[in-house]
C-alpha cells in the first residue's frame, strides 16, 4: 500500500511538471510576433464538417477493426 501511494505522487508529479512545461513552451511560442501573423489567415477558415464527420468514421472503424470487434 506504502509503494503505490509513493508510485502514484511521483506519477502526478511527473505529469505535473510535464504539463508546466508544455504551458511553458506555448506561451513563449504565442510570444513572437510572426507566428500570429502567419495565423491570422488560417484562423478564419470554415470548418468543413462533412470531410470531419467522414474522417472522424474512418479513425472510428479502423479503431474497431484494430481492436478486433469485426470478424
Amino acid at each position: 500500500m506504502e509503494n503505490n501511494k509513493k508510485i502514484a505522487a511521483v506519477t502526478a508529479a511527473v505529469m505535473n511538471y510535464i504539463m508546466t512545461e508544455e504551458e511553458a513552451i506555448y506561451i513563449e511560442y504565442m510570444a513572437r510576433p510572426s507566428v500570429q501573423a502567419v495565423q491570422a489567415p488560417y484562423a478564419a477558415a470554415p470548418v468543413k464538417l462533412w470531410g470531419v464527420s467522414g474522417r472522424q468514421s474512418q479513425m472510428q472503424m479502423r479503431s474497431m477493426m484494430q481492436m478486433r470487434t469485426f470478424r
